[in-house]
């Protein structure tokens, strides 16, 4: 940019000329000349009038000129110059007169490249100069230039005077304004605008260089929703396409189901009967509510009732389905029905289920349910049509009615029965059972007939007779208890008349007991199937094994003579390209564990956790590895972990089973310490215990039961994993496996597993009942710190795991039950899911604390005297806050006693679980001094 021009520069002159001459265009031209060579000591000067500076701190000054060479002058003196000198003086002023010598500010001594000689002005050849110089660094409003001369002789044809500037530019979506260049070398940032219809992405900035070049970029604006870029220009998406954010690069095409009649849509709106839920991502597509669930199972058991169905055909294009249920209780003839409210239970819940199964609990007998089963999902709330819904109704436990037949001997009785008035189905079978009335060992027999001889029992003892029946919709109730002695003697015994005594007391005793029979329901109940002869099934129930011939039971990998063999009876061929490994999980035994889904034909897609056997195995690695495959592939039971199936035909061998997302029990506990209600809670140890009834029914025996060996899915179900170290049980009750070596887990081994290596079904409750600790105290470690040697003495001393923090007495009582010494005093897995399904039904049982202040302290609870805080943590096995306690000046076990929740909080001790355990154990220091329970 121009700022003087020759124009400016006749202002002030001192023995300079201002001379017009032609140049070789005969053009006129001004000019200012000095030429006093053949005086010495010359001083000529020149100046322009005020040039302001516009901002500029950097100008550039350039001039032209002629320089007559001094040698071309005839009897010049030695003073003659062929230089010049050029100053500047800055001022605010811009109408000085007179400025002092001693104020300019020297720019440089300017010397021509070429000079002329007379002859050169002869032959009219002008010799023009050109130099550019600059000035940095000015501030003030302007300046005024001056051109000294001492003695040559000069003519000055051109000054020009400018400055240099970036120009105005539009770069990534900024526009960068016209921008004066900086003083010196300085880099100027200069801060872009965003053009028409665009926003800051990133601030955009760049710099302006010295010479007037922009240099490195920074930043960006991108076009606002509803727009696109366009040759740096946004422009707006034509109809039929949107962008919904502006971080998009293009406008993109509407989804399915949806439209935009008009330009610059920053989203597509749905079709008629399709919805875009408002989580959903605007390039989704719209969908709709789905159909109802198709295919409604029910099966009825007494007082239970476990409903299934099968997807919905129409998800409307989610994946997101849910469903819920609403119960209604009906009369008799189906014409009334009113809702059941809060006395009936449902598992895992009622409403959001995922799965497409429930089990109902807590209904009535005898009585008449319809359950409306309904499908949903993220846009079924914004559907004002109703959804799609399937009715499965339900009639409960039909009641048999017992009599007793004149026939009874020493060893055998008679009974029959009357059928239920109103059964669920066509009868399959009834299911009779008996015991001893001082034993408590049952034995169930099955027949097609409404009658049965009961033989083979013992003279002069009571017996226990119960009845129900199985129908196409599950079992029913039992029908009452009667109870029965036999005759002492044979009939035609010389004590005849003792026999007819008995018999007429027995008879009083059966109809008292027929008057008083009642229902008894709420049983979780499942047995095998044994087939004995066309009209009667037996079942041997002995110290709460099962044996019965026919039926299925556990069988061993290792018995087979070729392990192959058991890997393809037990264990299904999946083909490797059904497989699609995501990532790594973990690591086992025997290689990597991993996670990713399986391709099964003409199903979706499903998750599924794959072990695989690392590279460089022997044939006894995997031959062991594969028989955790052959044992998984006999069960099947929602607490058991499921075998999807194995890899053996190519390598990588692989086991694939069920995705559990939630990992390991005791990790998934610790994570969420006290994040749990204790109905949960109950819930998850019930769980366990029915997969535990089931394996131990199968005379199965798991041998490392542990919180680390449950793993726990999304709706928080617990399945039984882990099956390296189980073994099975012989034919003989008795009998135990006996290991030869090997690791055994001590803190949760039974002490007859620990002591003599033999482990049963009571083993495995006494491990339950660690478990049960392990849960309760989410997922503390059991006995703490203490030794493996120190455990075994204690538990052979008597010594048992104290109740957790805020655990019910009931559930410390049941595992005390789990921890008696003597294995016949152990309950069975059987009792153990009875008593956790009543502690469900009955909520208010698990009120009362084992660790309260109203609550008897446990004589098994070790008490401790501490005298420093750091004593008393580890007391409490809380050693690890040791540096936390110290850092925030609590020093004294006085300073303790007013610690609270925040402050712990902001000491570091975040989990739910420690903050209890430390806030209890100060209350115990406040009652107790310095003795303290743990």
């Amino acid at each position: 940019s121009l700022l003087c021009s020759p124009s400016k520069i006749k202002l002030h002159l001192i023995n300079w000329e201002e001379i017009s001459v032609m140049d070789e265009r005969n053009t006129p031209m001004r000019t200012y000349q000095v030429c006093n060579v053949m005086e010495a000591n010359q001083n000529n000067w020149l100046r322009t009038r005020h040039i302001s500076r516009e901002g500029a701190q950097r100008v550039y000054i350039e001039i032209k000129f002629t320089l007559r060479d001094c040698n071309s002058l005839p009897g010049v003196p030695g003073t003659c110059k062929e230089t010049f000198n050029m100053y500047y003086y800055e001022s605010n002023n811009a109408n000085l007169w007179f400025i002092k010598e001693s104020q300019y500010v020297k720019i440089d001594t300017i010397a021509a490249d070429e000079s002329f000689t007379q002859v050169d002005v002869g032959d009219r050849v002008m010799k023009l100069n050109t130099e550019v110089r600059d000035i940095s660094n000015l501030s003030k409003k302007g300046f005024y230039l001056a051109f000294q001369d001492l003695g040559a002789c000069i003519a000055l044809v051109s000054v020009r005077v400018f400055y240099k500037k970036c120009p105005l530019t539009v770069l990534n979506l900024a526009q960068f304004p016209d921008t004066i260049t900086g003083g010196d070398t300085a880099l100027v940032e200069v801060h872009g605008m965003c053009v028409n219809s665009s926003e800051e992405f990133e601030a955009p900035k760049m710099y302006c260089s010295a010479d007037g070049g922009w240099l490195v970029p920074i930043g960006r604006c991108v076009c606002k929703p509803g727009f696109e870029e366009n040759k740096d220009v946004c422009q707006p998406c034509r109809p039929g396409t949107y962008k919904a954010s502006a971080t998009d690069a293009y406008c993109t095409k509407c989804p399915p189901h949806s439209s935009s009649s008009q330009e610059q849509a920053v989203e597509c709106a749905c079709e008629k009967g399709f919805y875009r839920a408002e989580t959903d991502p605007r390039s989704m597509s719209c969908t709709r509510p789905p159909s109802a669930p198709e295919n409604p199972i029910s099966t009825v058991n007494e007082t239970c009732v476990t409903l299934e169905w099968s997807p919905p055909r129409d998800t409307g294009g989610r994946g997101d389905i849910t469903y819920s249920l609403h119960c209604r209780k009906c009369s008799g003839d189906g014409r009334k029905c009113m809702p059941c409210g809060g006395s009936v239970h449902f598992v895992p819940r009622q409403f959001g289920l995922s799965s497409a199964t429930v089990l109902v609990t807590d209904l009535q007998p005898d009585s008449n349910y319809s359950f409306t089963v309904e499908s949903q999902n993220g846009v079924s709330d914004l559907s004002p049509t109703p959804r799609g819904t399937v009715v499965i109704n339900v009639t409960t436990s039909q009641t048999v009615s017992v009599v007793l037949k004149e026939r009874r001997s020493k060893d055998s009785v008679t009974l029959a029965w009357q059928g239920p008035e109103r059964p669920n189905g066509a009868i399959v079978e009834y299911e009779v059972i008996y015991y001893e009335k001082r034993e408590q060992n049952y034995t169930v027999l099955k027949t097609r007939s409404n009658m049965m001889t009961v033989d083979g029992l013992k003279p002069g003892t009571t017996y226990v007779f119960r009845v129900r029946a199985r129908t196409d919709g599950g079992y029913g109730s039992y029908g009452g208890e009667i109870e029965l002695e036999t005759n002492v003697f044979a009939i035609g015994d010389p004590n005849q008349s003792t026999i007819l005594a008995v018999s007429i007391a027995g008879g009083i005793v059966l109809l008292i007991f027929l008057v008083t029979c009642f229902v008894v329901s709420g049983r979780h109940c499942g047995y095998i199937k044994a087939k004995q002869d066309p009209d009667e099934e037996k079942m041997q129930f002995q110290h709460g094994r099962v044996k019965l011939p026919g039926s299925r039971t556990y069988i061993h990998p290792h018995t087979y003579e070729d392990p192959n063999q058991a890997v393809r009876d037990f264990a299904k061929e999946i083909d490797a390209s059904n497989i699609r490994i995501e990532r790594v999980i973990g690591a086992g035994e025997f290689g990597e564990v991993c996670s990713g889904r399986l391709r099964v034909q003409g199903k979706r897609e499903i998750y599924v956790a794959i072990k695989s056997l690392k590279a460089g195995y022997s044939d006894k690695q995997r031959r062991d590895f594969l028989s955790e495959a052959s044992i998984m592939g006999q069960f099947d039971h929602p607490n058991i972990i499921r075998l999807e199936g194995v890899v053996t035909r190519c390598k990588p061998v692989m086991i694939i089973t069920e995705f559990m997302e939630n990992g390991s029990l005791d990790t998934f506990l610790k994570k969420h310490d006290g994040q749990f209600t204790v109905i949960q809670l109950v819930g998850m140890l019930r769980g366990i215990a029915s997969g535990m009834k089931y394996l131990s029914d199968m005379s199965y025996v798991h041998r490392d039961l542990a919180a680390r060996n449950i793993l726990v899915n999304s709706n928080l179900v617990c399945k039984v994993s882990d099956f390296g170290l189980s073994r099975v049980l012989e034919d003989d009750p008795e009998a135990a496996y006996t290991t030869r070596g090997g690791k055994i887990p001590i803190r949760w081994t039974a002490p007859e597993a620990i002591a003599y290596r033999k482990f049963t079904s009571a083993s495995d409750v006494w491990s339950y009942g660690i478990v049960m600790w392990e849960v309760i105290s989410y997922g503390e470690r059991p006995y703490w710190e203490m030794s493996n040697q120190d455990v075994i003495k204690a538990i052979d001393e008597g010594y048992r795991l104290p109740a957790p923090m805020d655990c019910p007495v009931v559930l410390h009582q049941l595992m005390l039950d789990c921890w008696e010494k003597g294995r016949s005093d152990r309950p069975k897995f059987g009792q153990i899911v009875t008593i956790l399904d009543k502690l469900i039904r009955n909520p208010a049982s698990l009120r009362e604390l084992a660790n309260s202040s109203a609550c008897r302290e446990d004589p098994s609870t070790p008490e401790f005297s501490v005298n420093t805080v750091d004593e008393w943590l580890e007391a409490i096995k809380m050693g690890q806050y040791k540096e936390s306690f110290s850092s925030a000046g609590y020093v004294s076990l006085d300073s303790v006693l007013y610690v609270s929740v925040s402050e712990l909080a902001k000491m570091g001790v975040n989990l739910a679980g420690h903050q209890k355990k430390i806030l209890s154990s100060v209350q115990s220091l406040q009652t107790q001094g310095t003795h303290v329970q743990v």
